[in-house]
């Protein structure tokens, strides 16, 4: 089959090759009309523009790296999907590479898409350790940073939010309900968001004389029911779980199911992320919401004046992560413990 070429969609469209050109690139004014004609040609045969090719004729390509750890992550899955929106409305593309949690293959999707010679790039770090290839780049690319950010005074843009805060709010909740034997289901506890969280709840369960259990989950929804699983099999449940992530909330909640302990009924239970299935069960939880759209939004806008050519400080952003209260948490049991 012969490639489709910019002057079939010329000659089907009824127009020049340069006005089909300028309509793909934007380099000059074509009405809305004819650049709605040669889109609907392009469509119809098939053609796909060269973006690599056109970036070496034009020296410049508005697309955007987005560098996150995982896509099965609800979390991240949406901050892609509101980055997208906001870019297309912008005119940009978007190029997204996931880093799977690890550091050698965070740094080889990085060198992919510098190697796009993006117009910036958004990252959430895998680790607490900023990517070399990261750091090289800092002083010529615009770059913001979100989420996981274990470095203070960084040279670029953040967005956070507080995670001591949520922590600190989520385990007050379950307190001021009267629990006192009260497990942390954590994802990684050493990544700055989750060690922030944790530590917001030792801090609230400190002042009302209560150590609360932490356990590990991991980042997979089944892995993290696995261990769950094992962890109330070998200590009994508490009466109160607070997850640290969407994924552990899953997890603690598959995990709960599987042993026949019922929320709130035997185990009270906060989550965190607050998407719509948490809502859409006989018992609704009590979630931390984060504030994703308004992550996104602040990333975005972060990233569009640095490419605007903003040289002001870099911006520390630390958004309100509140936590909805509704039926997942009630009054402990008199016997606690008991399976």
């Amino acid at each position: 089959m012969a490639t489709i070429t910019i002057r079939d969609v010329a000659a089907e469209a009824g127009v020049s090759i340069a006005t089909v050109s300028n309509a793909f690139s934007g380099r000059k004014v074509v009405s809305p009309e004819v650049v709605q004609r040669v889109e609907e040609a392009a469509r119809m045969l098939g053609y796909q523009k060269n973006i690599a090719a056109s970036q070496l004729r034009t020296g410049r390509v508005k697309v955007v790296g987005v560098l996150v750890p995982s896509l099965v992550d609800t979390f991240f899955a949406a901050l892609v999907s509101d980055l997208e929106e906001m870019a297309e409305a912008d005119g940009y593309q978007v190029l997204v590479a996931t880093s799977g949690d690890d550091a050698a293959r965070e740094a080889a999707q990085l060198d992919a898409l510098l190697g796009w010679k993006p117009s910036g790039l958004i990252a959430v770090p895998c680790t607490n350790a900023i990517p070399e290839a990261l750091r090289r780049e800092m002083a010529t690319l615009p770059i913001v940073l979100v989420d996981r950010i274990g470095e203070e005074d960084l040279p670029v843009d953040t967005v956070v939010v507080d995670n001591h805060a949520a922590g600190r709010e989520a385990a007050r909740h379950v307190l001021e309900m009267g629990h006192r034997e009260i497990l942390v289901a954590a994802s990684v506890a050493g990544l700055r968001p989750i060690a922030d969280r944790i530590r917001g709840i030792i801090d609230a369960c400190h002042a009302e004389a209560v150590t609360p259990r932490i356990a590990e989950l991991g980042t997979d929804v089944e892995d993290g029911a696995a261990r769950m699983a094992a962890c109330l099999a070998r200590e009994g449940h508490p009466t109160a779980v607070i997850a640290m992530t969407n994924v552990t909330t899953l997890a603690t909640l598959t995990a709960l199911a599987q042993s026949g302990i019922d929320v709130p009924g035997d185990v009270s239970l906060v989550g965190f992320d607050d998407y719509a299935w948490m809502t859409a069960r006989k018992t609704p939880l009590s979630a931390v919401r984060q504030p994703i759209s308004n992550i996104a939004q602040s990333a975005w806008s972060c990233l569009m004046a640095r490419i605007g050519g903003s040289r002001d400080e870099p911006v520390r952003l630390t958004l309100d992560a509140p936590l909805q209260r509704r039926n997942s948490v009630c009054a402990p049991r008199t016997v606690p413990g008991a399976a």
